[in-house]
């Protein structure tokens, strides 16, 4: 007998797929071990798990922790063996969807926060006041950064709580009203500084990388398609299950593996050093966000994998609650 989610309309339990679930949740396990033992090392300098081949005890750490992550994961999908693919789908996503409204809205705060703080900078509001040294205070990235933009990143993560809006639409729209500005001050009052294109550039880069694993869910990504439109349901869920195994979650695998590869890597070294543009004191301080973002996206695009790869053996198995791209699911 199956129950059903009423306010999502899919059925909660349907028949067992151990292998695909438990393959799905070690991976979201692994992930979070993963992000976990990236803290433990660039934040308090444990040494990465495989270490641990090389005879450093302190890799125990966080190989335990990697098998406990695993372990939960495979130990979720065991116990809960009744849940509908769609049904761990549907949440997974909409977990991954508070992640990127979250984020956007921590993003947008960041944005409009620092876009004024560095006006007050450059312009010498700061002087009429504060004293000198809160006034070099603000010109120190770490101090912006800390201070300034993690609660506001916080603070999206409350908003994200009570907001249902993804706010994609409305970034875009603030990207056209800030190219606007630049446009606007510079032939109209002959007015323009490096933060006003900064601003662009951070919330563009935002827009592209955390709209990526929603557009995924919305199969909005371009496809190079040969024979995949004239497939049968079931056959286009075996394409993409073995295409998000094959291909999906190794790109992201890779995305996150190089990012995060030790405390000099592409993302870590920007991010603790609170890393800003060559135009230093006069731009916008969250280039180590932009940084970031590409962290965000490997993370995101992995989780989306996974409500793939669920939703895409359901239909390969003809589940009910094949969901069409229009909107409409049968």
């Amino acid at each position: 007998m199956s129950s059903t989610d009423m306010s999502a309309g899919i059925e909660r339990h349907g028949d067992p797929a151990p292998l695909t679930r438990m393959f799905g949740w070690a991976t979201l396990g692994a992930l979070a071990a993963f992000m976990i033992s990236n803290v433990l090392n660039v934040g308090f300098g444990y040494p990465p798990p495989q270490a641990i081949l090389s005879g450093d005890a302190g890799a125990l750490i966080p190989v335990l922790i990697y098998a406990v992550c695993i372990a939960a994961g495979i130990a979720y999908a065991v116990m809960n063996s009744s849940n509908a693919l769609r049904w761990d789908a549907d949440r997974i996503h909409r977990f991954n969807v508070y992640l990127v409204r979250a984020f956007y809205f921590g993003i947008l705060f960041v944005g409009l926060a620092d876009i004024i703080v560095s006006f007050f900078r450059v312009e010498n509001v700061f002087d009429l006041f504060f004293d000198r040294q809160t006034v070099l205070t603000f010109q120190r990235p770490d101090f912006v950064g800390l201070w300034i933009h993690l609660p506001l990143v916080i603070l999206g993560f409350v908003v994200a709580l009570f907001s249902r809006s993804l706010g994609f639409p409305w970034l875009a729209l603030l990207i056209i009203i800030a190219e606007l500005g630049i446009v606007i001050t510079r032939f109209v009052f002959s007015y323009e500084q490096a933060f006003m294109g900064d601003l662009v550039r951070y919330w563009y880069s935002a827009l592209f990388l955390l709209a990526s694993a929603y557009t995924l869910y919305e199969e909005g990504h371009v496809r190079v398609d040969i024979l995949y439109a004239g497939l049968s349901m079931r056959k286009k869920g075996l394409f993409n299950a073995w295409g998000v195994i094959l291909l999906g979650m190794p790109t992201a695998w890779t995305v996150l593996a190089v990012g995060f590869a030790g405390p000099q890597s592409i993302i870590n070294s920007p991010v603790m050093n609170f890393e800003i543009t060559q135009t230093g004191g006069i731009g916008m301080y969250v280039k180590y966000q932009m940084a970031a973002f590409l962290g965000i996206f490997g993370l995101t695009m992995l989780i989306q994998f996974v409500a793939m790869l669920f939703d895409s053996v359901a239909d390969w198995r003809g589940e009910p609650g094949h969901r069409e791209f229009d909107g409409a699911a049968h």
